[in-house]
């Protein structure tokens, strides 16, 4: 389950990149940037600013579309997931997001863009959601791309088993490692889950000789503490298979689309002025830590 295929990204390791955002996460981010990749189902995205009132829709499927007053109403709960009412939006309201791809469709989807990765030292970035959550596809990807010579990279949480990783630690030329939170407690009350697995996977693929790059949003209020940069440097500092950290400002992104996708209303933070976000560089590097930037 693919919710997007997104080339020439420039930001996501180094070169050229194509990125494959998989479906599924174990983690609750109250931040998420892309909430559309949590669960492995496909979703319906309504963006009522788009919405003509053409009435296609209510004709077709009165069951899930309908109305309240001059407002349209999506019954969510009565969606069967056919999508037939995409194709009828006359203003693109509507939008099936994620859909189920094979191997090979995803393979010549990033093959399109094979030498412009061979000319900028780029490659295939997993994305998500959370690529270990679909394990098995994900290493078929990474090894599709290993036998037609593609550079690898793959963002994850560190949430799933140490064997799994264990098995496409060969197979991934650089891991773009999250880590949200420092403290154990405030890792749970702002992700769901503690990070006790997350520090000792992160250990377990440093030994193991992967190059890794720390990504770690920054949210204020939340996590922008002295002491969680001081943290981060020193996790750069003690694993030597940590080349550098790259610090990710909060932006608002995910707060649109939980209200296009119907899901739980997600808290709208501040946004970070650029001075804001340079002076956390300043305090990872005052602490011993290397920024990366692309």
């Amino acid at each position: 389950m693919v919710f997007g295929v997104q080339h020439f990204s420039i930001h996501d390791g180094n070169g050229v990149r194509t990125n494959v955002f998989l479906m599924g996460c174990p983690l609750r981010c109250l931040w998420c940037h892309n909430p559309e990749g949590i669960l492995k189902t496909p979703s319906l995205s309504f963006s009522a600013d788009r919405c003509t009132g053409c009435g296609a829709c209510f004709s077709l499927c009165p069951e899930v579309h309908q109305t309240e007053g001059e407002a349209h109403i999506l019954k969510r709960e009565n969606c069967r997931g056919c999508f037939e009412c995409v194709a009828v939006c006359k203003g693109h309201a509507l939008e099936q997001v994620g859909r189920e791809m094979t191997l090979s469709e995803v393979m010549d989807d990033v093959m399109r863009d094979k030498r412009y990765y061979d000319a900028s030292g780029g490659g295939v970035t997993l994305s998500g959601g959370e690529p270990m959550s679909q394990f098995e596809f994900t290493k078929a990807v990474l090894e599709s791309c290993r036998e037609a010579g593609i550079n690898t990279a793959m963002e994850t949480c560190g949430v799933a088993p140490q064997a799994n990783y264990a098995q496409i630690l060969p197979l991934v030329d650089t891991f773009l490692y999250d880590i949200k939170e420092s403290d154990p407690a405030l890792h749970r009350q702002y992700t769901g889950a503690d990070n006790a697995l997350i520090l000792s996977n992160l250990a377990f693929l440093s030994e193991s000789g992967a190059r890794i790059i720390l990504r770690c949003p920054i949210i204020p209020g939340l996590n922008d503490r002295p002491a969680h940069f001081e943290f981060i440097a020193a996790l750069s500092k003690k694993h030597p298979g940590v080349e550098g950290i790259e610090l990710m400002p909060y932006h608002k992104l995910g707060v649109s689309k939980t209200s296009r996708m119907g899901l739980d209303r997600q808290e709208s933070y501040e946004a970070p002025s650029d001075e804001t976000a340079a002076h956390w560089n300043e305090a990872v590097l005052a602490a011993g830590g290397k920024i990366v930037e692309y």
